[in-house]
């Protein structure tokens, strides 16, 4: 227990530290939101990443998805790689810094009313963030509570607070840059600790062979029960169910396209550098991270003695509990390791959220039209006050949702990277590239994809086909159905302004001097 609390201490009092050295980084709203968009490609590339990966990926995702698809439940974390980071990289990341710093915008509500000539744009984004990133902020506290209870003797609550005031510490004095920062040691932490607690878990079963051997041996479950004549798949390639496994590929990785906590770690990149940089050691994070997640996942049938089934094959407790149980028996040094595996990804996901919370919602929303006249200093104290406010409503959330029956509030988690990136990947991405996409498109994708989320958690999910039914489906529906809808949409509407259009789009024409070992010159 010592070297647990003494670990812990260690870790927070870094965290802390390094906010307190970042405040000379955080005195106004360029430096406080994006770094003085001076932020190199290692300390980007964990940003976006251990904002992408959470507690929810490691106890809840890894549990559940593993489960259910067994080893194939790997794909996930390979998905989320290629797609989410790698391809999300090459195809956002360069065009999203130019235009943005063109735009001298800071959020992605902000781009929108700029790139598509419209306040009203702007405060609808704001909005659907700010409803859709609360509760999506709450869930980030589910994955300490088993953790916590088996490795100390603590309160989910008190634990709760406690890395809410430490995580708003450091966030309210060092801005985007010791969030960076902290991503970046939690990022380190996360990459060792997942290593090492799959080794742990593989040796706990006898070796990879030997474990993959034993998950051969599981019977397929159907409606009705296990099918004793059918083992083998949950250690097959594509797995049980190979089109919902699809789902949850789509969700989780197109996803990160257009979730704005994610999109504004490409508005403070330094240079061209830092993106080929930061696209390798981004791409490479997301493999080690969530490929081991979900991998670990996977073996979660062979601890059913531990976490014990109920009569419909699904784990005693939830699903939430499978992964606790199979670290359950791991050393205590390496209990304590992961625990603060959790913590660091649990808080640098935190840390993102509240950041792009606030930031919207000061810049967005109450800047200019609730606040005519706001100065720097004041937008910077308003952001830093919302932070509090933020982290606060979380807190509220996660503690009644852990001690109640409350189960709205959980499905509201669900549908949250559906409902944000459906309505937002489409616009972003066309917004970028193409020069025909309109504000009517625009308004359209928002729309649709904000009241399909909101009726699949509500009686209307009934009238849904089966396939639409599960939030990740729906959810990976509303981010494809974007992509039709958007240009569709924008061949029929009035067309934007050409003068409007042009002066977007002249950024990416400006000519730049590079050196030789980057490009050839003319006479080559």
């Amino acid at each position: 227990m010592a070297i647990k609390l003494i670990m812990l201490l260690v870790f927070f009092g870094v965290m802390v530290g390094i906010g307190l050295y970042c405040r000379k980084n955080a005195t106004d709203v360029n430096g406080f939101v994006l770094g003085g968009r001076s932020v190199g490609p290692w300390l980007t590339a964990f940003a976006y990443g251990t904002s992408y990966f959470s507690a929810v990926v490691f106890v809840g995702y890894a549990g559940q998805f593993g489960w259910k698809y067994g080893i194939a439940a790997t794909w996930a974390g390979i998905g989320n790689a290629v797609l989410g980071s790698l391809l999300a990289w090459v195809v956002l990341g360069r065009r999203t810094r130019i235009m943005t710093q063109h735009l001298d915008s800071a959020t992605m509500p902000e781009f929108f009313g700029k790139r598509f000539g419209s306040q009203s744009l702007k405060v609808a984004a704001s909005v659907i963030i700010f409803i859709f990133l609360i509760p999506y902020t709450a869930s980030l506290y589910n994955g300490l509570s088993r953790l916590f209870g088996m490795a100390f003797d603590i309160d989910y609550a008190v634990c709760v607070v406690v890395m809410a005031i430490l995580t708003g510490v450091y966030v309210i004095a060092g801005g985007y840059m010791a969030t960076a920062i902290n991503d970046f040691i939690q990022g380190i932490i996360m990459l060792f600790g997942i290593c090492a607690v799959i080794l742990a878990v593989l040796n706990s079963q006898g070796g990879f062979m030997e474990a993959l051997n034993k998950l051969a041996q599981v019977p397929t479950e159907t409606a009705s029960g296990p099918v004793a004549g059918a083992p083998g798949v949950f250690a097959s390639f594509f797995g049980p169910d190979p089109v919902n496994l699809l789902g949850v590929v789509i969700l989780t990785s197109l996803g990160t396209w257009g979730l704005p906590q994610m999109v504004q770690k490409f508005y403070a990149i330094k240079s061209e550098k830092s993106i080929n940089t930061g696209t390798v050691i981004s791409t490479l994070f997301a493999m080690v991270v969530a490929g081991g997640c979900y991998f670990l996942g996977g073996f979660g049938r062979l601890f059913s003695d531990v976490v014990g089934v109920t009569e419909n094959g699904t784990p005693v407790g939830g699903f939430d509990a499978v992964i606790p149980a199979m670290l359950s028996g791991l050393p205590d040094i390496l209990l304590a390791v992961v625990v603060i595996l959790v913590l660091s990804a649990s808080m640098s996901t935190l840390s993102s959220l509240v950041l792009t919370s606030s930031s919207t919602l000061t810049l967005d929303l109450l800047k200019d039209h609730v606040v005519k006249k706001m100065d720097e200093k004041q937008q910077v104290f308003i952001m830093r006050c919302l932070i509090v406010v933020f982290i606060a409503i979380s807190v509220v959330l996660a503690i009644i949702q852990y001690r109640s029956s409350v189960t709205f509030i959980a499905q509201l988690m669900g549908v949250s990277w559906g409902a944000l990136a459906g309505a937002f990947l489409a616009p972003f991405l066309y917004g970028l590239y193409w020069k025909g996409a309109t504000k009517i498109a625009c308004w359209t994708s928002f729309l649709f994809s904000t009241v399909v989320m909101l009726a699949d958690i509500s009686p209307l999910k009934a009238s849904f086909p089966a396939i639409l039914v599960s939030p990740i489906n729906c959810g990976a529906f509303c981010m494809i159905a974007g992509l039709v809808i958007v240009p569709v949409v924008s061949l029929f509407t009035a067309k934007p302004e050409k003068a409007l259009v042009d002066d977007v789009f002249s950024c990416y024409e400006e000519k730049v001097t590079v050196r030789k070992s980057q490009a050839l010159g003319d006479a080559q």
